[in-house]
């Protein structure tokens, strides 16, 4: 899998209704999307020294980070992934994980070592016993995605974005939630293979969007 362009921008309520406005005749929204928007929740992993933390607050290169996830607070899909960050750049791999597995990475422990487990697992095993891995913090937001097979772009909108220091309430239906920006400010994410087609650059023209590093994960740990 390779690598992907991805830019962050901190935008209003506003902003995001503008940009809505322009990108629905323009592109399709996700097959996997019922309805505006799904809820995404992610449960992250650091080690015994946080070193992904403070990698993503130094804005180091060629860094990565585990988490778990669920869509809609359902436990009938739980995936565990990690995203790679290199050059700016980033990549994601996944693979499905039962809920058992997940209510034992819960509790800092591991599922019995498999031969037959993904390479993802075998990796992610490796780490909570050489280094100490360790669920950390929740994080959760609503999505609404838009989709472009040219360039393979991916724009979406993350309102609502909160965080947990619970992580056994993980897939619990509803959770204890602490905003991460202040009302009525998210964050759009554009992400994209080779390039990004002259049309959509031009539809993201607002005049006001701020680029920014926005970390869910390091914000999540300041609560």
């Amino acid at each position: 899998m390779k690598y992907r362009q991805e830019l962050k921008f901190e935008v209003s309520d506003a902003e995001l209704e503008i940009l809505r406005g322009r990108l629905l005749p323009l592109m399709k929204m996700d097959q996997n999307q019922v309805g505006d928007a799904y809820t995404i929740r992610s449960l992250y992993f650091d080690d015994l020294q946080d070193t992904c933390l403070k990698e993503n607050q130094d804005g180091a290169d060629n860094r990565h980070k585990y988490r778990i996830r669920i869509y809609n607070a359902q436990t009938d899909r739980i995936r565990l992934e990690k995203k790679s960050k290199l050059r700016g750049m980033t990549r994601k791999e996944g693979c499905k994980i039962t809920e058992e597995a997940c209510r034992l990475y819960m509790e800092g422990k591991t599922p019995a070592f498999s031969e037959s487990a993904s390479d993802l697992e075998k990796e992610f095993y490796c780490e909570m016993k050489m280094h100490g891995m360790f669920p950390k913090t929740i994080v959760e937001y609503d999505r609404t995605a838009f989709v472009e097979p040219r360039g393979n772009v991916r724009i979406t909108f993350d309102r609502n974005i909160r965080g947990s220091v619970l992580p056994g309430e993980f897939l619990e239906e509803k959770i204890a939630r602490i905003p991460l920006l202040p009302s009525g400010m998210h964050v759009l994410e554009v992400k994209y293979d080779e390039f990004l087609p002259g049309y959509l650059l031009r539809t993201m023209q607002v005049g006001t969007l701020r680029r920014t590093s926005f970390s869910k994960y390091s914000y999540s740990r300041m609560i």
